[in-house]
């Protein structure tokens, strides 16, 4: 594997996927062994949006590798706020660290910035675009619990805008699956990514649905994502399709016994609570995953600009 930054997922082939999943397996088996790889490290944080999992599991990443952290902190108490570019911005702190971790609410952000520096640059998401570390805990958690061959996956709630759906999409090219995608009309999976999946592996057995009913009982994962309240251009068409699509008690006697639920987390009420306990819910195992495919990330990146040293 050997990528000067990561951007989106479409860059990823299916080599480089496995080289990452194997990685954060050892990782995950054994994390004393990569306590002091990267002692003297430096990572720096710049979230120009909200975050829990994505910021907290990069920071613990680098520092259960031996590294720490430099935060840009909130945007209001940044030079951003007194008008400073994107590309200023990552130009001064490539300055004080080792590599970047980006989130930005424009879609292609990470792109442009990764133009302006020399070290790694890893996209954390850009709008509605692509979130390509969020697919690869994604991807790492779907073959701890259902293999990544001969997998039929559910994709269901907001694909309009939901950038960890266009990420994994893409990359389930890679691998022998039937991806089933199901939304209100109004929030389809856009023409554009429909067309690329298909330009990507033109035998890419992907359908769209309205319900989840009629796919239920055949899938081996379903990926459920919320409505983002954030990403609409008008409320009132937030209110039109907010909470329409909702997984309880009810809903899952139609699916199979092996069923993983997922869920790139936040949730609002897509998910109803007392699926949590059920042998169903990968949700929260698959937020823990962050880490050690944040490590593996961070571990190859580093090391000879992100080529393995198998």
């Amino acid at each position: 594997m050997r990528h000067d930054h990561l951007i989106t997922s479409k860059q990823l082939s299916r080599a480089d996927i496995e080289t990452v999943l194997d990685r954060a397996a050892e990782i995950d088996a054994d994390p004393a062994a990569v306590a002091d790889r990267h002692a003297n490290t430096l990572l720096g944080l710049l979230f120009f949006e909200p975050s829990t999992r994505t910021k907290m599991s990069f920071e613990t990443a680098m520092k259960r590798l031996g590294g720490d952290v430099v935060d840009m902190g909130s945007i209001e108490s940044s030079s951003v706020k007194k008008g400073e570019t994107l590309a200023d911005t990552v130009r001064v702190i490539e300055g004080y660290a080792d590599a970047l971790v980006l989130r930005h609410p424009r879609e292609g952000a990470a792109k442009m910035a990764s133009e302006y520096v020399d070290v790694p640059l890893l996209n954390a998401g850009d709008g509605a675009g692509h979130h390509p570390t969020q697919t690869l805990l994604d991807l790492y958690t779907i073959r701890e619990n259902a293999g990544l061959d001969d997998l039929t996956i559910g994709i269901m709630g907001d694909l309009k805008y939901g950038r960890t759906v266009h990420s994994l999409a893409h990359a389930l090219t890679n691998f022998d699956t039937r991806q089933h995608f199901v939304s209100p009309e109004s929030l389809q999976l856009p023409r554009e990514v429909v067309y690329d999946l298909h330009q990507v592996d033109e035998s890419a057995t992907i359908r769209e649905h309205d319900s989840l009913e009629e796919i239920l009982p055949s899938l081996d994962v379903l990926y459920v994502t919320r409505i983002q309240r954030e990403r609409f251009p008008d409320e009132r068409e937030y209110q039109k399709v907010a909470g329409e699509y909702q997984i309880d008690a009810d809903t899952l006697e139609a699916a199979s016994d092996d069923l993983t639920i997922m869920h790139p987390l936040p949730r609002v009420d897509e998910i109803a609570p007392a699926i949590d306990d059920t042998d169903y819910a990968a949700y929260f195992d698959q937020a823990h995953n962050g880490v050690p495919v944040r490590m593996a990330l961070l571990d190859l990146f580093l090391s000879e600009g992100g080529e393995t040293d198998e």
